[in-house]
């Protein structure tokens, strides 16, 4: 298998600031499922402003393209300083995740660290089931 080059904005190159769009490597292999785990997300509490701390799972299977892995870990550092309910922001990454890399279906879960003795887990569902 020969060096292939790609058309990549954050792959190989410096720099850790939020991004909002995806790097996409052509995929032509045929029938898969790629799960994606970032074990380290943190998004704000919509009302104490506190930090919330989870997980974050992608599983999808690609149609046309795979995700460069840099970029999503990117991506998904935006969600760092907003403010907003568990239950958006998976609903959000699914529905970004999806309109850009155009999976032919793709599953979002995010588990979120105990807060009120309660630990949430939300999970949003795009393209064919």
């Amino acid at each position: 298998m020969g060096k292939q080059q790609y058309n990549t904005k954050h792959l190989g190159r410096r720099g850790e600031e939020a991004v909002d769009e995806l790097d996409l490597i052509p995929w032509t292999h045929g029938p898969i499922t790629v799960f994606l785990d970032a074990t380290e997300f943190t998004s704000l509490c919509p009302v104490t402003k506190h930090p919330d701390f989870g997980r974050i799972t992608i599983e999808y299977v690609p149609d046309a393209h795979i995700v460069e892995t840099k970029s999503l870990k990117l991506y998904l550092r935006r969600y760092r300083d907003k403010a907003e309910f568990n239950e958006v922001i998976v609903a959000a990454i699914a529905d970004e995740f999806h309109k850009q890399v155009k999976p032919r279906q793709v599953t979002v879960t995010g588990h979120f660290n105990v807060r009120g003795g309660i630990s949430p887990t939300a999970i949003a569902i795009r393209g064919e089931v």
